[in-house]
């Protein structure tokens, strides 16, 4: 794929290299998030946005690590916000919190260095904190929009600090892990569009980059990549994308809600299709590191989508043989701020309706179990919890891995056309088979296994059509040569016609 286009843009008036005349950055934007790193027993006063000021000190740093490769799955803080004690949960899948006249969270700790990519956030010390005026937004409304034209949680995600490895597999022994920092948003390769976050100044696209933009900063450039420029001074990575729009090209000013192009699986991505989206701003060190997102990402999705009900089961975890893990569904959200119902449904028929449970795994595979919410009203939404489980007796055999996804992701009704594609990895024995939830036959198909990563027919393709308005839960299985399976699912919304 190459971003150039036999025909360019008339915006630009050029056949030089597609690059318009450098524009002026967007109007320039305070944030409105203050952030503040700190080691162990320090404190810092801080002036937010609104004149307001507030004391922050870090009392405790508690890191777990999973058993299979000792990455940190999960870092606990606690601090002290004028006085008020509070703990906080490092990123995954976790929102700031209201701590007396103050919303604060923690992005990162120092333990996600270690072994995996210090680069990538600019953390010198114990941990970072962020805080707002209690009732401020986090982002400007105006200032910022989710950037995939489709439904959250559609599909896989890999949010800050999940870790995973630089070779995309799950495994037993010591490597490098890459802990993510940006944020993944799994979807259709192809299909699903990807629009501007903000106002931006296209300052890269594929190899070209401004001059101005080019050492100093953290652009790197590739052919599947864009860069914008906001008024914040925050730089914003939009990758693997399968196509980029022929009116994005260096120089030019762009709107929030421009299209940038379609969501794919180009450069890095391991064979999965998805948009990496990724914030980088100066941060307490002076060093460029990632602004975590995901909360930015929330907040603008509730704002443009107005779901009832989101239920939130991740991240993924992983655990050997004879292990117990804690699934946890505590994050999922209702909008009349009260969920009547927690229903789990696990592979092995078995229910719980709780929000927090704990289950213990016998066999090899890759699992993913059902979490249905529901409100007074009746509303429901469902998530997944992913369990990777390595065989104790077998730790270097790599589990298999799943990728459904759908498209669209809204607007079905009764009858609509959806194309349903699927890749599995680590392995290539065996076909994955569809079950739609709908009572139709189960239909069969096979992915390449990712044999090759960044092939254009990588994922299986199939397509299906409800007949009947209703919330199905689709899975999808493949199982390996040693009889080990990947579980995935996927929540698809049929709605009346009036809807």
């Amino acid at each position: 794929m190459t971003w150039l286009r036999i025909v360019f843009p008339i915006v630009c008036l050029s056949v030089r290299a597609a690059v318009c005349p450098a524009a002026d950055p967007p109007a320039r934007i305070d944030p409105l998030v203050r952030v503040v790193d700190l080691d162990l027993g320090a404190s810092a006063e801080v002036t937010l946005v609104d004149g307001t000021r507030a004391t922050v000190k870090l009392l405790e740093v508690k890191e777990t690590r999973d058993a299979v490769s000792q990455a940190v799955r999960r870092a606990e803080v606690r601090v002290e916000v004028n006085g008020t004690p509070a703990t906080l949960v490092s990123a995954t899948y976790h929102l700031p919190r209201r701590v007396g006249n103050v919303r604060i969270d923690c992005s990162v700790t120092e333990g996600y260095n270690e072994n995996g990519s210090p680069a990538f956030w600019g953390l010198d010390k114990a941990a970072r904190l962020r805080i707002w005026p209690a009732d401020s937004p986090l982002v400007r409304p105006a200032s910022f929009g989710y950037p995939v034209k489709q439904r959250w949680f559609a599909t896989d995600t890999q949010m800050a600090n999940d870790p995973v490895y630089v070779d995309g597999g799950e495994g037993a022994g010591k490597r490098k892990i890459y802990y993510h920092s940006g944020l993944d948003i799994g979807g259709s390769e192809g299909l699903v569009e990807v629009v501007a976050a903000t106002d931006g100044l296209v300052v890269s696209v594929g190899q070209t980059v401004l001059d101005d933009h080019a050492d100093g900063t953290p652009v790197a450039p590739r052919y599947d990549v864009v860069y914008l420029l906001d008024g914040r001074g925050w730089y914003y990575r939009y990758s693997h994308l399968k196509e980029i729009d022929a009116t994005i090209v260096p120089g030019r000013v762009i709107k929030r809600g421009d299209r940038i192009g379609r969501l794919g699986k180009e450069g890095g991505s391991g064979g999965w299709s998805h948009l990496h989206f990724e914030i980088k701003s100066r941060q307490p060190s002076g060093k460029w590191g990632t602004q975590e997102g995901y909360a930015f990402l929330w907040e603008a999705y509730l704002r443009e989508y107005r779901p009832r009900l989101i239920a939130v089961a991740r991240p993924h975890h992983v655990a050997f043989t004879g292990e117990t893990v804690t699934l946890d569904g505590s994050r999922s959200w209702s909008r009349s701020g009260k969920i009547a119902d927690y229903q789990w449904s696990f592979s092995d028929g078995s229910q719980a309706a709780a929000a927090t449970v704990k289950r213990t795994y016998a066999k090899p595979g890759r699992y993913s179990e059902v979490l249905r919410i529901s409100d007074d009203a009746g509303g429901v939404a469902y998530d997944f919890a992913v369990v990777v489980v390595v065989d104790r007796a077998h730790p270097a055999r790599r589990i298999p891995s799943i990728h459904p996804n759908y498209y669209p992701t809204q607007g079905i009704q009764p009858g609509t056309d959806i194309t349903f594609k699927v890749r599995t990895f680590n392995t290539t024995a065996g076909k994955e088979t569809w079950n739609f939830g709908d009572g139709s036959p189960a239909v069969e198909v096979q992915s390449d296994g990712n044999a090759v990563k960044l092939a254009p027919d990588g994922y299986a393709v199939t397509t299906h059509r409800y007949q009947q308005p209703g919330d199905y839960v689709v899975s999808v299985t493949r199982t390996n040569e040693h009889g080990v399976s990947a579980t995935g699912h996927l929540h698809v919304h049929v709605g009346a016609s009036t809807e």
